[in-house]
């Protein structure tokens, strides 16, 4: 019988999960990685222990927690508040699934001498023909291989993912079935560590700040159209909560850390993309991208994107350019850019940067 360690949030995804490896055979033991509490003890969506413990309960599982809340603080936190200040939109789920969950929970099937780790995400873990794994999209609309793209290969060879092939409605009747207790639980939408969706009130906090600095937002020319109550509020693409009135749609089109100005783009051309260019690549699919051999994919620029075919090619040895076939909306630096091959596996990705 292999054993398996199971990520255990609390929510109905990694219940089910949970549930469906235990009737497939396998010793299931429940982890919940403590990864935030704030200051007034609420935990983060990501680590509700109570929740969790009942639903191990209920399936007849073994059930353990660690705390990982300064190693998720250092890894996924400060980054998370260094980026936005800096005037880029970071995505910190993807962060702490390589360097905090999978990690911690590997960790952990080593202690316990467990064969697999596994989780509740959308998403599936293929072999290909080079031997190399890789994670393949969802046929699901939940699909969450783009959160999944930085995992080595020897996280990937070691994952279970058992809702690959599900719908949420259809996780949901197994939960009801199985009568788990968070069969009905709501979806948690917001960054499991800033649960009243306030990202510059977390951040200030962060910085022990009461409020952001105002400066101006200007159009591409310079021509200052009105004052912004400090970058951490706005992110590219941007058109709702502006407080300008200009009688028309405008929308963020560059944040200016260094003189604390917002671009505003006029019209929403101005917020297309025909190229970007990306650094802190990693790759899954394939070992790498080598120069003079460019690779088509489907690319997606962030994580609700539908994404666009384009051309990758290697301009150094950091970073890559990518061509796509028609421009893209809002390629916000920070952000993940993710690509996919003609069978939607993940080739790989890396960091969006500003040209």
């Amino acid at each position: 019988m292999a054993k398996v360690i199971v990520g255990m949030s609390g929510g109905v995804d990694s219940a089910v999960a949970a549930y469906l490896l235990k009737k497939q055979g396998y010793e299931v033991i429940g982890v919940t990685l403590r990864t935030w509490t704030s200051q007034e003890g609420e935990e983060s969506r990501c680590c509700e222990i109570d929740d969790a413990r009942r639903i191990a309960d209920r399936i007849g599982i073994g059930y353990r927690t660690l705390n990982c809340e300064q190693a998720f603080r250092q890894s996924v936190i400060e980054p998370f508040v260094r980026e936005y200040v800096s005037g880029k939109t970071p995505n910190p789920c993807v962060i702490c699934n390589r360097r905090v969950k999978w990690e911690w929970m590997t960790y952990l099937a080593g202690v316990l001498q467990a064969d697999y780790v596994a989780t509740g995400h959308y998403a599936s873990i293929v072999k290909l023909e080079n031997g190399r794994y890789t994670v393949k999209r969802a046929s699901s609309k939940k699909d969450q291989a783009y959160m999944l793209y930085r995992l080595s290969q020897e996280q990937l060879s070691r994952t279970l993912l058992p809702l690959s092939d599900l719908t949420k409605d259809e996780v949901r009747a197994i939960a009801e079935e199985a009568q788990l207790p968070v069969a009905h639980k709501k979806d948690s939408q917001e960054i499991c560590f800033i649960p009243d969706n306030d990202h510059a009130k977390f951040i200030l906090s962060e910085e022990g700040q009461e409020e952001a600095v105002a400066g101006n937002f200007v159009d591409a020319d310079g021509n200052i159209l009105g004052t912004h109550n400090g970058i951490i509020h706005y992110t590219i693409g941007q058109r709702k909560r502006l407080g300008l009135s200009l009688g028309h749609p405008v929308f963020v089109k560059e944040i200016r850390p260094e003189t604390n100005e917002v671009v505003i783009a006029l019209d929403e051309a101005e917020i297309m993309s025909s190229e970007i260019e990306v650094t802190d690549l990693h790759f899954q699919g394939i070992p790498d991208i080598l120069p003079g051999e460019p690779v088509r994919a489907n690319v997606k620029v962030r994580y609700h994107h539908e994404g666009e075919n384009a051309l990758i090619e290697r301009i150094s040895p950091e970073k890559v350019r990518i061509c796509f076939d028609q421009p893209v909306r809002a390629a916000a630096p920070g952000q993940s850019a993710v690509f996919y091959d003609e069978n939607e596996c993940v080739i790989g990705g890396g960091i969006i940067i500003q040209k």
